[in-house]
């Protein structure tokens, strides 16, 4: 399987480690494609569309539309 940077995949994150969401989902691809070609392990970062108001600190909001996202964070 090759990765790119900024690609959208669908990953199983089981199994769950303390506050780690533990289950199938989106998640962005953050590691460079240099890395993704060499490296057993890909650095990846988690999607969701279930954002708690006022959550911002480590948090990146997509708006609807962004990287073919039918759904987006309420601004």
């Amino acid at each position: 399987m090759n990765s790119k940077q900024f690609e959208i995949w669908i990953a199983d994150l089981n199994p769950q480690i303390g506050t780690e969401a533990g289950k199938v989902r989106p998640v962005l691809v953050l590691q460079t494609d240099l890395l993704n070609k060499v490296h057993p392990s890909t650095i990846i970062c988690p999607l969701t569309t279930k954002v708690k108001s006022g959550a911002t600190i480590l948090r990146v909001h997509l708006n609807k539309g962004v990287a073919n996202l039918t759904e987006g964070c309420d601004k």
